[in-house]
């Protein structure tokens, strides 16, 4: 097959238009693909209602899975560790009346090796105690998990909680737990937290933690309701993560639209104290952003979230000397009433004097230093769910819950990658159907990680298929956004495929240099044009579909066959 690049890339733009309209007829999986602009990579897919855990390409192709029995659903989160091993939190859907429930309720944390062998499984389910949402890795091989535990009425009532706002007559504060794998069934609580041991109230002097809420920031205030309602589930934790530099836990508290970070450099005994002293040790919040009227340090125009989702520190297999390393990213679900963004902001903390900044007793900053909007603001939402992921190469991948969408754009805000979950309560949807008027394709998050990922390493990642039903397998092997650059030369690429040699034929003597790359999009052979034909030994080259660029233009695509 012959690709000509004539000034005005008329045979390129026919092809364009092919690709245009296969990318129209496409509904699920991958649906946009610019393989110049979009991050290499695999993502770690685990979508609601299915009990199995993904690892596909960027062009939709499953490289890896682990599965589960049918009973399992997510509970709702899975990493990849260095290691290769799958930690992953899941819950059984078949038991039915258990005694603490909500929307995001786990119950097992499990650790897999790369073919699916069961490591170590732990359960926390019973009457006081639920895990829930999200767990966060440490590099220690610990996990830290989230969980409900249960304060009765009276319970409440004794800590200074309002018999008005009781409707349930119990409560689902909640606590972190730090568990140290032992044998494959087998732990140790090594570090907790509580925020019951954190309470502030004004409400009844007689009882426990009386003070004022606006003078201790540091506190929760136990009659604050936010978007709870007064139900048990109070605070409905949904994200947690870890940073192993700071020994710090940050957990996303949607219920009062804020974000709270802890101290995990503590002892269990100090975390279950008020700071004091030179140290500073202690389990009061040490940060709290996102709604001031939590604190009564504010009203509704302070808002800054709005029951966000996927908090985290920036800096996961990224270069720590990258700018925003170091900074918080997260999902504002509900910051509009029909659209949603994506936030980042620094919250400015003090090494030296160990402490996150106030300004008359708020936290810092006054506002993201970083927001992306869709253009058009309502294409961007989804009221639970969600998540957002800074990329090494500076894009940030999306992932908009409830409609099952994920996309990656780049530093000029376009989309240059886009997803749509093809899994309906476990079932395949068909590519080119379309989705079906309230299909659950619901998706907790979305992770990539990248190709040079450590936990790859000696593993076998051959794309097979699709987790869509009637793929069209030849999409993405077409789909290459061409560089319409009127300035190139005309050049004529031949043959395609390609065996031992590829010939490179120029209208002109301009020098140029083409390029081949992976597609990973490693450059794997370089060449300066020479006249006007020039001759590329491939002979040495794996078979596989290349990449070519011109001067660093994308012209168009050739198959090697060796």
């Amino acid at each position: 097959m012959l690709y000509k690049l004539t000034q005005r890339f008329l045979w390129i733009l026919l092809l364009m238009g092919f690709i245009g309209t296969l990318s129209a007829q496409r509904t699920v999986g991958v649906t946009h693909f610019d393989e110049t602009e979009a991050m290499p990579g695999y993502n770690l897919y685990f979508p609601h209602n299915q009990p199995n855990v993904y690892l596909f390409d960027n062009c939709g192709r499953v490289v890896h899975q682990w599965n589960d029995d049918a009973n399992w659903r997510p509970g709702n989160t899975a990493y990849i560790m260095p290691n290769g091993n799958l930690v992953k939190a899941k819950r059984d859907a078949s038991i039915a009346g258990d005694p603490i429930w909500a929307g995001g309720g786990g119950e097992t944390v499990e650790i897999r090796d790369w073919d699916n062998n069961l490591l170590w499984t732990f359960t926390m389910n019973d009457s006081v105690q639920r895990l829930h949402h999200d767990i966060a890795p440490m590099s220690n091989g610990n996990v830290l998990m989230i969980a409900w535990e249960l304060k009765t009425r009276a319970e409440a009532i004794a800590a200074g909680r309002d018999t008005a706002l009781l409707p349930e007559n119990e409560l689902w504060p909640e606590k972190v737990i730090e568990v140290k794998p032992i044998g494959a069934d087998s732990f140790e609580i090594v570090w907790e937290w509580h925020a019951w041991d954190h309470m502030v109230q004004d409400f009844d002097m007689t009882k426990d933690n009386f003070g004022d809420p606006s003078a201790h920031p540091e506190l929760i205030d136990i009659n604050f309701l936010g978007n709870s309602g007064g139900n048990a589930d109070w605070h409905h934790a949904n994200a947690i993560d870890y940073n192993e530099e700071l020994d710090q836990v940050i957990l996303s508290i949607p219920t009062f639209n804020e974000i709270w970070i802890i101290d995990h450099s503590t002892t269990t005994a100090q975390a279950s104290s008020h700071m004091g002293g030179a140290s500073k040790k202690g389990g009061d919040l040490m940060y709290r952003w996102g709604n001031p009227m939590a604190y009564r340090r504010g009203d509704s125009a302070d808002i800054q979230l709005g029951y966000q989702h996927g908090i985290h520190w920036i800096g996961r297999f990224l270069d720590p000397l990258q700018a925003d390393v170091g900074k918080l990213m997260l999902f504002n679900n509900r910051i509009g009433d029909n659209f949603s963004t994506v936030d980042m902001l620094d919250p400015g903390f003090d090494d030296y004097e160990w402490e996150y900044p106030l300004s008359d007793n708020v936290f810092l900053p006054a506002s993201p230093s970083w927001t992306y909007m869709a253009p058009t603001p309502e294409d961007m939402y989804s009221n639970i769910l969600s998540s957002a992921q800074r990329l090494q190469n500076g894009n940030t991948l999306i992932c908009v819950g409830r409609p099952g969408r994920s996309f990656e754009i780049n530093e000029n805000e376009e989309i240059v990658w886009e997803f749509v979950n093809p899994i309906e309560r476990g079932n395949a949807l068909s590519q080119g159907d379309t989705i079906p008027q309230g299909a659950n394709i619901f998706t907790f998050r979305m992770d990539r990680y990248p190709v040079n990922y450590a936990g790859f390493q000696g593993r076998t990642l051959i794309p097979g298929d699709f987790l869509e039903m009637n793929p069209d397998t030849a999409w993405c092997t077409l789909n290459t956004a061409i560089d319409p650059r009127a300035d190139l030369p005309t050049l004529s690429i031949y043959p395609n495929p390609a065996k031992d040699f590829l010939y490179i034929k120029s209208s002109t003597a301009q020098p140029a240099t083409v390029a081949l790359y992976d597609v990973h999009g490693k450059q794997v052979k370089s060449m300066p044009t020479t006249g006007r034909k020039t001759q590329m030994n491939v002979v040495d080259m794996p078979s596989g579909i290349y990449l070519i660029r011109i001067d660093g233009h994308v012209a168009g695509k050739v198959m090697i066959e060796n």
